[in-house]
């Protein structure tokens, strides 16, 4: 313990074992990216590009239930909470070397998915406890660092591991490291309050540098109806349904396309998946630098965040062009530069939460803008398994290209700064969203678009895309009448 306190830093040390933790929630959920394209497994766990997207698409559907995880991390604690979970991971991920098809490796992943929603919301509550305000950016950074940590490591763990043994003693080797992942959190981790080996100096350090916007209330369960009624809310969650498509598909289409498209080899592709990796761990520093930067030359810190999200916005309009180019070196260039942007982005609106959020609000908050985030993923996730075949995965990088100008727009309208007139709560935000979710498909199918053989109408068993164009359809009639009850419960508790 002494050490620790010599160091006066022990919330930088808290934060390098969520970064490993995060490290390994990647390499876990990594793994099979780069897995599925050997040889080996194809010929053990045969699957179509249908049938691939319908695996990556349960792992997304489970982990969009992280408002049930986050509110469970909120209700029974972080360290508690964080231990179960992670555990299940390591569980999860040493039974995907059993697998012998694709309808168990999905279940599988819904298993993974729901337990592996812990990864960012639990990194946001420890920031939000353990940094000041002003360090926040940077804390987020390095947890999130761990991200494409995971997936870089994935590829050569992969290549080793087929060389001693085979693909099952990858997911193997993932599992045991997170379940020594679970014995170092539940040795270190406490709350600042409760940590027997943090200095006063530090812990003063921490209440001074907290805001009193985001102390907790004294309900301590998080009113979730009315969080869906806050415009901060959809400020956060709508650009991170728009912007985290980018990560799912370097994390499970990435090595597809470049051992299909640009033809790399195993040993190449091992290589090749890294760099926009490197590039993305780059990001996740360079954002909150950025951020920090602007605060020191006087832009207040929502506004250093929205700025610093559009600049990566305006970088993410490489990804037009990976398609087009004809070298495969300069496409893994334009990925690389992708994943930079993405990541300088996406560490950004996260953090948001913990910035317009109470303590007892962010594991919540997280969860949900979470789940948004994840429904962005399913919804792109089987549109490229389902069209992929058709059109290449050349418009996929197009749309990549410009919806996160389209989010940096929605984070500037949204979000209002703490201290500015917040509005009445309102559900017009998620009636909006459903709308144009269930309306525009339903008036794309009835204006004759859609391709005749995947008619709206056409039987389940006929054609897979209308299967996941109905979901999605049900999915904004739900989140439209969702709204419905909110608005109906801001107006019957607005003080007249």
């Amino acid at each position: 313990m002494g050490f620790w306190q010599r160091t006066r830093a022990l919330r930088w040390w808290i934060i390098a074992i969520v970064m490993l933790g995060t490290i390994i929630n990647y390499l876990v959920r990594q793994t099979l990216g780069v897995v599925v394209a050997t040889e080996a497994f194809q010929s053990d766990v045969p699957m179509t590009k249908e049938q691939y997207s319908w695996v990556t698409g349960v792992f997304q559907a489970f982990i969009m239930l992280q408002p049930v995880v986050g509110y469970i991390l909120d209700r029974i604690g972080l360290r508690t909470g964080m231990a179960i979970f992670a555990m299940a991971w390591g569980l999860i991920t040493f039974a995907h070397g059993w697998v012998a098809s694709w309808q168990g490796l999905a279940a599988l992943r819904a298993g993974l998915g729901f337990a592996e929603g812990t990864s960012h919301t639990a990194g946001l509550k420890v920031v939000s406890e353990w940094f000041p305000a002003k360090e926040r950016g940077l804390a987020g950074g390095i947890y999130n660092l761990g991200a494409s940590a995971g997936i870089a490591i994935a590829g050569p763990l992969v290549a080793i591991a087929i060389a001693w043994w085979n693909w099952r003693a990858a997911f193997y080797a993932a599992g045991v490291l997170a379940l020594l992942w679970v014995v170092l959190w539940l040795l270190w981790y406490r709350t600042p309050e409760t940590h027997g080996a943090i200095s006063e100096e530090e812990r003063m350090l921490i209440r001074s540098g907290q805001e009193a916007h985001v102390q907790a209330s004294e309900d301590p369960r998080p009113p979730v109806l009315s969080l869906l009624g806050r415009r901060n809310f959809w400020g956060i969650a709508l650009p991170r349904f728009l912007a985290d498509p980018t990560w799912a598909t370097l994390t499970f289409w990435l090595p597809l396309y470049l051992s299909e498209v640009r033809g790399f080899a195993l040993g190449e592709l091992a290589i090749a998946v890294v760099l926009p990796f490197v590039a993305a761990d780059i990001g996740c520093l360079a954002g909150p630098a950025l951020v920090l930067w602007l605060e020191r030359r006087g832009v207040a810190l929502i506004d250093a965040r929205r700025w610093t999200f559009t600049f990566g916005a305006l970088l993410m309009t490489s990804m037009i062009f990976v398609g087009r180019v004809p070298s495969a070196t300069a496409a893994v260039a334009l990925l690389s530069v992708g994943a930079f942007a993405h990541q300088a982005l996406s560490v950004t609106v996260i953090t948001m939460a913990s910035d317009l959020f109470r303590k007892n609000e962010v594991g919540t908050v997280a969860g949900m803008a979470g789940a948004m985030a994840n429904l962005g993923v399913l919804i792109f996730t089987l549109l490229i398994g389902a069209l992929v075949a058709r059109i290449g995965y050349t418009p996929f990088f197009v749309a990549l290209g410009v919806l996160d100008l389209i989010a940096a727009a929605l984070l500037w309208i949204l979000v209002r700064k703490p201290g500015e007139h917040q509005g009445r709560e309102s559900g017009w935000i998620p009636i909006l969203l459903g709308g144009i979710l269930s309306g525009g498909l339903t008036l794309f199918y009835a204006s004759g678009l859609a391709p005749t053989e995947c008619s709206f109408f056409t039987a389940f068993s006929a054609c897979e895309v209308p299967i996941a164009m109905r979901g999605i359809w049900g999915f904004g009639v739900a989140l439209a009448l969702l709204g419905i009850v909110i608005e109906i419960r801001a107006r019957r508790y607005r003080p007249q």
